[in-house]
């Protein structure tokens, strides 16, 4: 056994004080959970680290893994010339920032030298290369300035550094990568790893030692693994000398280094009780083949001297940015020396930048303020609806309901679009059910799509016969004989197929669905909605009791903001999405839960509303439902902007004659928002002849990158009564949710909506943040060149990090634009004073993100003023 194993098993020497599950559960909070692709949910990837301010993490982030939190120069530069930031409210800002400093210089001198810093280009490298610059620098740095490099957690980890520096990190990761692809693979590998069931560190420990691709030297010394992660993980961190007090710090910068597959393990872990420590595994598999295969070959480095190059660029920026020539550096006294570098390394590019997107901030604000602030008719005012429509809060839906409210008799409101029913949902033509709400959420109850007898055995048959027609080509496929032979089989069909898909995108797509449909020919289905008994515990209970029922439509019926003067037809409005050959379509879908549509949420909450005893029950519970009001649902979607009906019941009078104008009034509304929708898109014409047609060619374009923009350029969360926004174009960037204070006089509805669809909002807002300031690290690239891998992600190319963000098409206007508008999200509450202070004292959470800046808040009062409590 090699030297670096003899000292082995040394773990009893690490201090007993040192509990590494609590230190791996509390590094972890530098990562997002990742889960599959096919079930995307946006996350914020700084979810755990909200505790601190949003400055310090982008110090902290810097420092790890160089990083840049604020938004580059560059993007800044783009929104300050199409006029999307007022220079007052940078002034502003600026003059904020320095009356918290205290710098001994003359005001005027101090002010002149940060403008110029702000508003002009960065000092040229080759200032600091010149020989005066270095002479002073040199001689400064003999002195104790009390400047030097800003804490990092680079000299807590200088080891690993090391290891980057000398390609170690490439080599590690790749070992890493394949190992993870290995464990994690669920539809690609014919053959999947053994021991699987065994937990990550156990079947990498069994086969790491017949690795061909180590030395053969590193795979006598994995053959004396210790049997237990925890206890080889603590081992390797004693043999790599990490002192206790700097675990956690190099666990963080381990866990970094591959985001998006350890991402993945974080988010097993949180699924099922068995796979707690697999994320533990897996820093256990990172840190030991570290130790074997880079460990021998390091020696800890020396520390760089960082003073002199620090000075230099302060000198620089003077010269630059102060208008000081360097004949005259020399002439100052030198406590005004101190003084100008002080305030040089104090105004830094980190500062410069957030002073910027502040002020990009602050001119958003007061222009949704202008737009949303008008004095606006009152409810006494608005004439009785016709028909009102439940629409999901997602910013897509905002243009709709625009264009939908231009005709008269029209009325929309906004909730969270899974309408507040925790349940799990088994449709008829799927043998699996899933989760139907936010994913940060638990499903408590199952509702399945059901037939009577007489239909039942027809149409499985047809849906048997489908489904062995898939199995048995994958069975081929993975045959080794039979492989050979199905392309002669397969060929033509497919061949034609590519052609039509390729050429005729629209017309394939509508051809195949409608041999589908003529295939299928699903019938209308029932739905379990009273409670099914049945003996096991660990099932979910199908269906409601008459009391949930009843809870669950009043709380969706208050979420809504919709109790009373109900029009004769309510439409409960799903959303989803279409595209062809996306790996990010769930992405499309919803946000929030999953990637799954919500029109099956707005069936089940429809056919509760329709039901007697229901709305006899609300009614003793004060919400009156007036016999001849129907309640009908569909489905919003998305990429060709259509609503399509998934329910409707047994009309009244007055419900039918608001349907028929309905199915009159969609199509104009249909292309209108396509036309808006669209003319957004790049590689467009603005003016499109047939914008309904373009729509469904994106959808069924299996070439196309960008089928929509998704949530790209959301910005705001108003919660409020719709008549604040009426009538006003938001340019479908903020989440609209229904909110009347005057029925919520013990704040519970505000709370609730602020500690569900606010905070689901902010994760949407935030991912598209992340994915648009640092698109390499928290995006994943370009959609041309990904590599679906193991069934559950993405790569670039065969062996890249498994990409955790949204993909360059859905940010990006081009390959130099943004098009998302990275802000931190806005949330306006249209309340008195009192509730919002209320709300911050009561949840300490939403406190604290508006208290270290990870989401901004204003509030607009019963006279209609506006105030910022950011």
């Amino acid at each position: 056994m090699t030297t670096t194993v003899a000292k082995t098993l040394n773990w009893e020497k690490v201090s007993k004080e040192l509990d590494i599950h609590d230190v791996v559960r509390s590094a972890s909070e530098v990562i997002s959970p990742l889960g599959p692709i096919s079930k995307f949910a946006a996350r914020s990837p700084w979810t755990g680290l909200e505790r601190q301010s949003f400055e310090q993490m982008a110090r902290r982030f810097k420092d790890i893994c160089d990083i840049e939190l604020f938004p580059n120069d560059s993007v800044l530069q783009t929104a300050r010339n199409q006029g999307e930031i007022d220079l007052n409210f940078l002034e502003e800002g600026l003059q904020q920032w320095l009356n918290k400093q205290s710098i001994k210089l003359p005001r005027e001198t101090v002010e002149q030298f940060c403008r110029a810093a702000l508003l002009q280009d960065q000092p040229s490298s080759e200032l600091t290369v010149l020989p005066e610059v270095k002479r002073i620098a040199k001689k400064l740095s003999s002195f104790n300035l009390e400047i030097k490099a800003r804490p990092s957690l680079q000299t807590l980890s200088q080891r690993f550094d090391q290891i980057c520096d000398r390609g170690g990190a490439r080599d590690l990761n790749r070992h890493m990568i394949k190992w993870c692809k290995l464990f994690l693979d669920e539809s690609q590998a014919v053959w999947s790893m053994p021991n699987r069931e065994e937990g990550f560190y156990h079947a990498w420990r069994r086969m790491v030692s017949h690795d061909p691709a180590i030395s053969s030297e590193a795979r006598r010394q994995l053959k004396h693994l210790p049997m237990q992660a925890d206890i080889a993980l603590k081992d390797a961190l004693s043999q790599l000398g990490i002192p206790d007090s700097e675990v956690k710090q190099y666990l963080e910068a381990h866990l970094l280094a591959l985001p998006g597959w350890a991402g993945m393990m974080l988010w097993r872990t949180q699924q099922q009780i068995k796979e707690s420590s697999l994320l533990l595994d897996y820093l256990a598999v990172r840190i030991y083949m570290e130790l074997v295969l880079l460990h021998p070959n390091l020696s800890l480095p020396k520390q760089k001297k960082e003073g002199d190059k620090l000075l230099e660029s302060l000198i620089a920026a003077w010269i630059h940015w102060g208008n000081l020539p360097i004949n005259k550096w020399s002439q100052l006294p030198f406590e005004e020396q101190k003084a100008r570098l002080t305030l040089a390394w104090r105004f830094d590019n980190i500062i410069r930048n957030r002073l910027w997107m502040e002020a990009w901030e602050k001119t958003y604000e007061d222009h949704l303020m202008k737009k949303i602030s008008l004095k606006q008719p009152t409810s006494d005012q608005i004439k009785p609806a016709l028909a009102q429509f439940v629409f999901c809060i997602d910013v897509r839906s905002e243009p709709f309901r625009r264009k939908l409210e231009n005709t008269d008799g029209f009325e929309t409101f906004g909730a969270a679009g899974f309408f507040g029913l925790p349940i799990e949902t088994c449709k008829l033509e799927s043998q699996h059910s899933h989760s139907s709400l936010p994913v940060m959420l638990k499903p408590q109850f199952k509702v399945k799509e059901f037939l009577p007898e007489s239909q039942y055995k027809p149409f499985y048959e047809r849906l048997h016969a489908v489904q062995s027609l898939k199995d048995t080509f994958k069975s081929m496929k993975h045959n080794l004989l039979a492989s050979l032979l199905l392309p002669e089989i397969s060929g033509p069909w497919l061949s034609m197929q590519t052609l039509t898909r390729t050429f005729m995108p629209r017309s394939a797509g509508r051809l195949s669905k409608k041999l589908l449909n003529k295939w299928f020919m699903k019938p209308e289905a029932a739905l379990t909605l009273d409670r099914i008994h049945h003996t096991s515990k660990q099932e979910l209970p199908v269906g409601f009791s008459e009391e949930e029922k009843v809870h669950y439509v009043e709380q969706a019926l208050k979420m809504i903001g919709l109790t009373d003067h109900f029009a004769p037809l309510v439409v409960i409005c799903g959303h989803g999405s279409r595209s062809t050959n996306n790996p990010y379509a769930a992405s499309l879908d919803c946000g929030a839960c999953g990637g799954t549509s919500s029109a099956f949420n707005a069936q089940v909450l429809a056919t509760l509303c329709n039901l007697p005893n229901v709305r006899k029950a609300l009614q003793a519970r004060g919400i009156s439902i007036p016999k001849g009001t129907v309640f009908a649902a569909a489905e919003h979607i998305t990429t060709v902007d259509e609503l399509h009906w998934v329910y409707i019941p047994e009309l009244s009078n007055t419900a039918e004659a608001a349907f028929i104008r309905i199915q009159a009034l969609l199509p104009k509304v249909r292309e209108e928002v396509n036309a808006e929708r669209i003319s957004k898109l790049p590689n467009l014409k603005v003016n499109c002849k047939n914008p309904k047609a373009e729509a469904e060619r994106l959808s069924e374009d299996w070439s196309e990158v960008r089928p929509e923009w998704g949530l790209a350029g959301n910005a705001a969360f108003v919660i409020g009564e719709r008549r604040l926004t009426r009538q006003r174009n938001l340019d479908g960037r903020v989440f609209l949710q229904n909110y009347n204070w005057k029925k919520d006089k013990d704040g519970s509805l505000l709370a609730g909506i602020i500690s569900g669809p606010a905070t689901v909002c902010q994760m949407i807002n935030l991912q598209y943040y992340a994915s648009s300031v640092a698109p390499h690290y928290y995006g994943s690239g370009n959609k041309a060149t990904q590599t679906v891998t193991a069934g559950i992600g993405v790569m670039q190319g065969n062996a890249s990090d498994l990409l955790v963000g949204l993909p360059w098409q859905s940010v990006m206007q081009s390959d130099h634009k943004v098009y998302h508008s990275p802000l931190r999200l806005l949330v306006v509450i249209q309340a008195p004073k009192e509730y919002v202070e209320r709300l911050l004292n009561q949840d300490q959470i939403f406190h604290q993100k508006v208290k270290n800046g990870w989401l901004r808040l204003a509030s607009i009062d019963p006279e209609g003023n506006w105030k910022n409590w950011s």
